[in-house]
């Protein structure tokens, strides 16, 4: 006798996917998780092929300047493709591509990036997947998104005027923080009616003053300093709402500055009960919006209790860092969180 399944039961038809990856190669060092992410992402079983488009090839001036529907040229991810601080496999080897021709648009494109730009991304590639989507970025880049959780955080204040930081820093020390800004970037520290700039000390008003047309234009984030932050800021890698791995980064002998950027270093860290819980209890707000990849910074409160810092959710890096602290395959289990997204 001969036994008949069902389609279903015999067949597994599985859906391939084709990439396009938007990064600018001539902002990357050695340490760019882009590259190993998708040559990562080039050996899982459903994805079709990988095209990488730099900002940095000057022929994409008009899709990424200029914000018009042009061809790009790209380069296609192969198992050769890794950093090269020349360039030039982003300029000789590239091939002209359309981004209607993709499944799923990889969002790998660092600061300066505009809203003229995201606005022009989520038109032209409206029927896509976009990771992270910018909409979602255009929400959750700023730091002033941290208000929505004010639970989870120390004491803060989104300030427009000169008054309102000094009003706010007559209650405790403060960190006065840029809304768009990242690694440690224009982050000032305002003690009585002292600021620090790094370890430089300045009469606060006066220095104040000079930032006052972008204090007034756009604000700024004014959060209580944490006395403990020698104990330093943990880096949460989280794909998809899961978190993959976490990274403890220690200031600069001398230093309240803990970004790897302003001199700090990393070691592997462990999480914390409370940061899982802040991962669970944002991470539902971030996906909603699009925001498949992100970094979650915590830092240690004057109870000793992790708290919510900071939300990264633009080309979120850390990832090969993070596979050799742990031992453990955290590329490709970003990559399986994707797929898992897209299914």
């Amino acid at each position: 006798m001969t036994t008949h399944c069902s389609t279903k039961l015999c067949y597994r038809i599985m859906k391939k996917y084709r990439f396009l990856t938007l990064t600018d190669h001539s902002r990357h060092s050695a340490e760019n998780s882009m590259y190993q992410l998708m040559t990562t992402l080039a050996k899982h079983e459903q994805c079709e092929q990988i095209d990488v488009a730099s900002r940095g090839n000057m022929h994409n001036d008009a899709f990424f300047k200029g914000c018009l529907p042009a061809q790009l040229s790209a380069k296609t991810v192969d198992a050769d493709f890794a950093f090269d601080a020349s360039g030039v496999q982003f300029m000789e080897t590239s091939k002209l591509v359309d981004i209607r021709d993709y499944d799923v648009i990889f969002m790998r494109l660092p600061r300066p990036i505009s809203n003229e730009f995201l606005h022009f991304l989520s038109r032209i590639a409206a029927n896509k997947v976009i990771i992270n989507h910018p909409a979602g970025i255009m929400k959750t880049s700023s730091k002033s998104w941290l208000l929505n959780f004010p639970e989870l955080c120390p004491p803060m204040q989104l300030c427009f005027s000169i008054d309102e930081v000094l009003e706010f820093a007559t209650q405790f020390p403060v960190v006065l923080k840029p809304l768009r800004e990242y690694g440690g970037k224009g982050i000032v520290r305002i003690e009585g009616n002292q600021l620090f700039e790094g370890n430089q000390a300045y009469p606060a008003k006066k220095y104040l003053e000079k930032i006052r047309e972008t204090i007034e234009s756009e604000g700024y984030l004014a959060m209580k300093f944490l006395k403990n932050v020698s104990q330093g800021d943990k880096r949460i890698l989280v794909v998809n709402g899961r978190i993959l791995a976490a990274s403890l980064r220690l200031p600069a002998k001398d230093s309240w500055l803990c970004n790897v950027a302003q001199g700090g270093h990393s070691i592997l860290a462990e999480v914390e009960p409370e940061e899982i819980q802040i991962v669970e209890t944002i991470s539902p707000k971030l996906l909603a919006t699009g925001i498949v990849f992100c970094g979650i910074d915590t830092l240690v409160n004057d109870d000793g209790k992790r708290v919510l810092s900071e939300v990264n959710t633009l080309s979120v890096g850390g990832f090969p860092q993070a596979e050799v602290q742990t031992g453990r395959p955290v590329l490709q289990q970003a990559i399986n969180e994707i797929i898992k997204h897209l299914k």
